[in-house]
């Protein structure tokens, strides 16, 4: 870790947001905040030091009949099919933008968590995540993250592991 990273009493609200949510789970992984962002897959396996494909990124689209925001966190290495995700979730999804982000999950966009969200939604994890020991999950803001293995993820978040990446 670089030795410029904030402890865990100097995180910005967000960040202490995400750190709340993962105590009141009983869960004591720490929110790190680095100097450089981690707001894209490639930033954030560069601050950290990991390949990008730890990089749990957390996607948020729109529900197309009710609305609901889903989760998708996915291998940073992947894109993702909304084909796949849609027969994951039993309903066709579409691209969320920033407002609906940020109203739904409270956090903007290069920041969302995989908890703490205020609206809880349909959530859909990446299979490809299982293949590493540990991965890197976004924290709240566009440089924070917390580290944990992929077997935390269905308790943590939700949902279950399907395949999701874009052939």
């Amino acid at each position: 870790m670089s030795v410029e990273e904030t402890t865990p009493a100097r995180l910005k609200p967000a960040a202490q947001r995400v750190q709340a949510a993962l105590a009141a789970k009983g869960l004591d992984f720490e929110v790190r905040e680095f100097p450089a962002s981690t707001r894209t897959s490639a930033e954030a396996a560069a601050a950290i030091g990991c390949a990008v494909a730890q990089i749990a990124k957390s996607l948020i689209f729109r529900a197309k009949d009710s609305g609901r925001p889903v989760l998708v966190i996915a291998s940073g290495a992947n894109r993702v099919d909304e084909k796949k995700v849609s027969a994951a979730v039993g309903e066709k999804i579409g691209r969320a933008d920033a407002a609906f982000v940020r109203e739904r999950t409270g956090f903007a966009i290069g920041g969302v968590p995989p908890l703490g969200h205020l609206e809880a939604p349909l959530v859909v994890l990446d299979e490809d995540l299982q293949a590493f020991e540990e991965i890197w999950a976004a924290a709240g803001t566009p440089n924070a993250v917390f580290r944990l293995s992929p077997g935390d993820l269905p308790a943590l978040a939700g949902g279950s592991f399907v395949g999701v990446k874009q052939e």
